[in-house]
């Protein structure tokens, strides 16, 4: 059964997230502040978090710089375009404003286990003329095998991973540093650019956009 990480101050809120989706069978944790959600994220995994913004100790924006690779959904008050736009930017994967409906944020839920699921099993990420075999930490461009060093597969697999998203520098870093300790904000740049050459030997199209002051995405 998945684990289902609810932080939440609210207790009424709280108490109907909890409900709802224990009748889904989810295995259900509870935090009231951002700093009792912190401690818990360093002793446990969670398939998922449903986290409120406006917390005591540490805010929602501050967990999700912390967190790695666990789907994160806000719920939150702030209605505004630039709240949720500077949320999924830093890394969060979905944002429903309060009041929300139960079906949908089932049904949301339901959709980020599927995407983790998905994830997590791959065996080979494709997009265009790329081929990322990830048990043998190859690149094929057009069937031609394309040698990348540990970094520049640590970051492509990412990207790949999140074709629609614009991740962050700090947040390509966290995600990276699972695979790898040696890069840095400078020193990724580096990566990015020593990539797109070798793409570019093999193949004519653009793949890492820049969204300058941000970081980067996939090319449409």
């Amino acid at each position: 059964m998945k684990k289902i990480l609810i932080v939440e101050d609210d207790v009424s809120i709280h108490n109907v997230i909890e409900e709802l989706l224990k009748k889904e069978n989810y295995i259900i944790f509870n935090a009231y502040s951002g700093t009792e959600a912190l401690m818990m994220l360093e002793k446990e995994n969670y398939d998922l978090i449903l986290l409120d913004l406006m917390l005591p100790g540490a805010n929602g924006e501050e967990i999700i710089e912390e967190v790695k690779e666990t789907p994160i959904i806000v719920l939150s008050a702030k209605i505004s375009s630039d709240d949720k736009v500077n949320c999924l930017l830093s890394g969060a994967n979905d944002y429903i404003t309060k009041p929300f409906d139960g079906k949908e944020l089932l049904a949301r839920i339901e959709v980020q286990l599927r995407s983790k699921n998905k994830h997590s099993n791959i065996e080979t990420l494709k997009y265009k003329d790329l081929e990322l075999l990830n048990d043998s930490h190859t690149l094929l461009i057009n069937n031609k095998k394309v040698n990348l060093t540990k970094t520049e597969y640590a970051i492509l697999k990412q990207l790949l991973l999140n074709p629609n998203q614009v991740i962050t520098k700090n947040k390509l870093l966290d995600l990276i540093s699972i695979d790898t300790e040696d890069c840095d904000e400078n020193s990724l740049r580096v990566h990015i650019s020593n990539i797109r050459k070798k793409i570019k030997d093999y193949s004519d199209n653009e793949y890492i956009e820049s969204i300058w002051g941000i970081g980067f995405k996939i090319k449409d």
